[in-house]
């Protein structure tokens, strides 16, 4: 019995200690980097950077039918699945726009661009720059589900009415854990704004 509990207290203790390693490996990775213009109750505006990324389209709706897909043919990319066999670091958040179809997008390191980044062996897989933006987000914890994103797309959505804040009604997921990390998971989802000033 004594034996027992010792492998129970062990392994949580392992778990324990992994999980802070893993939130600290998940605060180091490369963000895509925002200003906070303004922050209210429920949500906070946004100026983001230019940036470029990979993305990947799917033809299915819902952050379910497309996440792992998504995510395998770009990780696939960056831990080498490319034409000089080149691992690229992994940044975050990973972003899914969300419609009639999915896409899929990870920002490329700063350390990249259209010139130096190795060629997709997957020709799904397109390059993309992005323009600054000011975005409104708001911020969920724990684990993210179809239904979590909908409610708090739709919360994001009524709270934008109340402040009369015109959106372009195209929404993006972000999600900044791996799937292995099991604590301070953060979950956002985010909007482009018309002409904010």
């Amino acid at each position: 019995m004594k034996i027992a509990i010792i492998i129970i207290l062990s392994l949580i203790a392992i778990m324990a200690i992994a999980q802070v390693f893993i939130s600290n490996s998940t605060h180091q990775t490369e963000q895509h980097q925002y200003q906070v213009l303004k922050t209210f109750d429920k949500f906070e505006i946004r100026k983001y950077d230019a940036a470029l990324f990979s993305s990947v389209k799917m033809n299915k709706k819902g952050y379910k039918e497309n996440s792992s897909e998504g995510f395998r043919i770009l990780a696939g990319y960056i831990f080498g699945d490319n034409e000089t066999n080149e691992k690229i670091a992994m940044t975050t958040p990973v972003a899914m726009e969300l419609g009639d179809t999915t896409k899929m997008m990870f920002m490329v390191p700063k350390n990249y661009d259209l010139d130096n980044l190795p060629n997709p062996k997957n020709k799904k897989i397109v390059f993309e720059k992005q323009a600054q933006k000011v975005m409104a987000a708001i911020r969920f914890d724990g684990w993210a589900n179809d239904d979590k994103i909908e409610q708090y797309k739709n919360v994001l959505v009524q709270e934008l009415a109340k402040e009369h804040i015109p959106h372009h009604n195209k929404f993006i997921f972000l999600g900044y854990n791996p799937p292995f990390e099991m604590t301070n998971r953060r979950n956002e989802v985010i909007v482009e704004l018309i002409d904010y000033k």
